[in-house]
């Protein structure tokens, strides 16, 4: 089966991870923002979005490709600094419609942030949300940023790609 990466991105990291799994993988790379990629072309997607204000950012292209999405095998990887757990789900589940959500294979990545790199805006909600947030690392990040961008957490993602790559078409 064919596949394609289909992504957005804000800071970097998100565009960072689709680039190195279409490396591991083969697979085209679109961001969506820029490319006239048509996921109707390819038997499986892997759609990669960076999680902005407790939503992902990807949103409006996956309701577009809502047909797409559903009838086929999709892999959704979200970027963000919260990474796997109820918190994520929560925000999946708030943005996102369960006829979609309950379709895809969801991987959590974690992300990067540099205070340097941010809008006003982007500094003034994080500064907001570290204010009321009771997890001390978290706060601390949402203060001063972070790095957690790591190459190695594609693997998950690139095995079942590999997975759906030696599947028969229709399979």
């Amino acid at each position: 089966m064919q596949g394609a990466i289909f992504f957005t991105s804000k800071y970097g990291s998100t565009a960072d991870y689709a680039g190195w799994i279409g490396e591991a993988t083969g697979l085209p790379v679109f961001d969506v923002a820029q490319s006239t990629g048509d996921p109707a072309d390819y038997d499986f997607l892997v759609v990669g979005s960076p999680i902005m204000h407790y939503r992902p950012s990807i949103r409006r292209w996956l309701r577009a490709n809502a047909d797409h999405v559903r009838s086929k095998p999709t892999i959704l990887f979200t970027v963000s600094g919260a990474g796997a757990g109820l918190k994520l789900d929560g925000w999946l589940a708030d943005s996102l419609p369960n006829s979609l959500l309950s379709h895809v294979e969801h991987v959590a990545l974690r992300g990067r942030w540099r205070r340097e790199q941010l809008g006003l805006w982007h500094r003034i909600t994080l500064l907001m949300a570290a204010m009321v947030n009771r997890d001390p690392q978290a706060r601390k990040d949402e203060l001063e940023g972070f790095d957690y961008v790591d190459r190695d957490s594609i693997a998950p993602i690139v095995e079942r790609v590999r997975e759906l790559q030696a599947a028969p078409v229709g399979g």
